[in-house]
């Protein structure tokens, strides 16, 4: 039997933190919107992770709302660490970034969400940012990458 958090369907994020010349793209599921005005969403990054480093020196992220094309980058974005394994080459070396409002983030992605890092609750292996939704598209309402897509293809147990 699932564990409770696992049990509802969530869609599946990549945040993309950017410190210059350089970015980074991890795999995000604790995420949801938390106030409809202002818009803003509340993400859980875990700890020393290369996103958490990089949102210690920065105000702003883009959330990317995953489309199931994109599954398949579940296993570089969320399994390596950018500390190690250097995401934003592997990423331009595939032709998997495009640019939106001067950032780099991921082609066929679902929605885009440029935010400004409001306040951070540290909450115990993850710390919960909350963000402002500066600008945001939409740019397909199907075929969203959800948990429990994941599970079906064997990407997560």
């Amino acid at each position: 039997m699932r564990r409770p958090w696992n049990i509802v369907d969530q869609p599946v994020y990549s945040l993309a933190t950017y410190v210059e010349p350089d970015f980074n793209m991890n795999i995000c599921t604790y995420v949801t919107a938390v106030s409809m005005s202002p818009k803003m969403y509340a993400v859980a990054v875990y700890h020393n992770t290369k996103t958490w480093f990089n949102l210690q020196n920065t105000q702003s992220a883009i959330l990317q709302l995953l489309s199931k094309q994109q599954i398949k980058l579940v296993n570089v974005l969320g399994k390596k660490s950018g500390n190690i394994y250097d995401k934003q080459n592997y990423l331009q070396k595939k032709k998997l970034i495009t640019t939106w409002k001067d950032f780099p983030v991921l082609t066929n992605s679902a929605a885009l969400l440029l935010l400004n890092k409001k306040t951070v609750v540290a909450s115990g292996d993850h710390d919960l940012f909350l963000f402002d939704v500066h600008k945001f598209t939409t740019l397909q309402e199907t075929d969203i990458l959800t948990f429990s897509e994941l599970i079906q293809q064997g990407v997560i147990l």
